[in-house]
């Protein structure tokens, strides 16, 4: 009886957790630099496909609907992660470079539709090397379905939960013991003040915008065996994983943490109920949030000194 609410209890606790890294990624260009990267859901698309080219070339297939089931196991799916993190990763400093910092500090919001077109560049790029056909990254665990108290789980989906919570505790134990992370967090404070005291912004901006993209890619990667992959699939993704950071409150990288994972176990819920009103509690939800929070359940209060 209890069954499927378990196991849509599971299930939404792994979307969730992707959604999370998301929406954590869009956290810390946002309190950073106090800009968006409107590209991010491209960056999961791209992160997806490094990651099975990376697996053709391991596995000696010939085209990427080719690639054994048996490819990603052992090592293989770390080191695949690890390259389509820091190939994002490497992407995130070239937006910033060509399409944010020319804006930053002039009035207006350029820098939006200047991440949105640099979006369209990396998905028609993308189409131009991998072509619209959807791919499969093998699960490294295989689909065999495990059973926790009569629900049926995919260990991918135990993996995607897993990996996501390990990467979010460890950018917050870097966020907080180490020198670079304290001095993200000065930046994302007051940058005037940060410069006064000998950090280099613009090199903690750059590393923002490379730590989001690579959380991006490697998000792309952890749900690919569970979705589809395709270069039209991260849109769908970024649109929820930003609607979790507007819930948990964008300038809180725990609340969109937060966020990110209620989100995917309400959408859960409700699909046990009415498959097709997924979409409508999700933003239902944003308009209930934002009503009663207006910066997001933890999201701190702007005050502006006149």
């Amino acid at each position: 009886m209890l069954a499927p609410y378990i196991q849509a209890m599971l299930s939404g606790l792994a979307v969730g957790g992707i959604y999370a890294l998301i929406a954590l990624s869009f956290s810390i260009t946002f309190t950073t630099t106090n800009t968006l990267n409107f590209s991010q859901g491209e960056f999961v698309s791209f992160g997806a496909f490094v990651g099975i080219t990376v697996l053709l070339f391991m596995s000696g297939a010939t085209s990427l609907s080719a690639i054994p089931l048996s490819a990603s196991g052992g090592l293989n799916y770390p080191i695949v992660l690890t390259v389509a993190g820091v190939l994002s990763g490497l992407i995130g400093i070239v937006i910033f470079v060509a399409a944010v910092r020319p804006f930053t500090g002039k009035p207006g919001m350029s820098w939006v539709m200047s991440t949105i077109g640099f979006g369209i560049l990396l998905q028609n790029v993308g189409l131009l090397v991998w072509g619209p056909a959807p791919a499969n990254l093998p699960a490294p665990l295989g689909d065999n379905v495990i059973r926790v108290l009569g629900a049926g789980v995919r260990p991918q989906e135990l993996l995607d939960l897993s990996a996501a919570v390990v990467i979010m505790i460890a950018y917050d134990l870097l966020m907080r013991k180490s020198r670079v992370g304290k001095a993200m967090r000065a930046v994302a404070h007051s940058p005037q003040t940060a410069s006064l005291m000998g950090i280099n912004v613009q090199a903690m901006m750059i590393g923002a915008y490379a730590a989001s993209s690579a959380l991006a890619g490697i998000a792309g990667v952890l749900i690919a065996p569970v979705s589809t992959a395709s270069l039209f699939m991260g849109l769908g993704f970024a649109l929820k994983a930003f609607a979790g950071a507007i819930i948990g409150g964008l300038s809180n990288a725990r609340g969109c943490i937060f966020g990110g994972f209620a989100l995917g176990v309400i959408e859960s819920y409700v699909g046990l109920w009415q498959a097709q009103w997924r979409e409508i509690a999700v933003f239902v939800l944003i308009i209930i949030v934002l009503a009663v929070k207006p910066n997001g359940l933890f999201g701190a209060r702007l005050v502006e000194k006149v």
